[in-house]
């Protein structure tokens, strides 16, 4: 027997005491939960390859440029965060020869990104498990994940992550 669902528990809660809240936070925290779940099964995916979702994100945006080198402030923008988490996140990978850092020819306090070859061979045998793997929702129809893709967009919009 599978137990309650503590999301439901919390919105009966809501319900009672700010009804007029309840369905926000149900709908926050579902999608919060989603993200643990999905970030968990991604994680199990990469994993035999000694890679985070972050650091293969990183890996997958050098490899997908023609240079297979990026500006490290140009990487935070395209990932959407923090430039530190693309410091720590590089300096990882350059420690296990996957990329290489170095300051930009043309402008010397702009740090250069770059992918070796063999962060570019990872990055795709990655991309073959993930893809293989349906990204951990294999089970879940493509228009399924084009719903909830579509759901999520005036979300990202009311909170300025996107215009239109």
């Amino acid at each position: 027997m599978q137990a309650p669902d503590p999301i439901a528990e919390a919105h009966r809660q809501w319900s009672a005491r700010w009804p007029e809240h309840a369905d926000h936070m149900a709908a926050v925290t579902s999608v919060m939960r989603a993200q643990q779940l999905l970030l968990s099964r991604i994680e199990a995916v990469l994993k035999p390859y000694g890679l985070t979702f972050a650091a293969y994100e990183a890996l997958r945006l050098l490899a997908f440029t023609r240079s297979g080198t990026l500006p490290m402030g140009k990487m935070g923008t395209r990932l959407m965060v923090h430039p530190a988490s693309v410091t720590n996140v590089i300096g990882r990978l350059e420690r296990r020869g996957l990329v290489g850092r170095a300051p930009s020819p043309d402008d010397r306090r702009v740090v250069l990104a770059t992918i070796s070859p063999a962060g570019r061979d990872l990055a795709e045998e990655a991309t073959a498990a993930l893809n293989d793997a349906g990204f951990g929702i294999a089970d879940l129809p493509a228009d399924g994940a084009a719903a909830i893709r579509a759901a999520l967009h005036p979300v990202r919009r009311i909170t300025g992550d996107v215009d239109g």
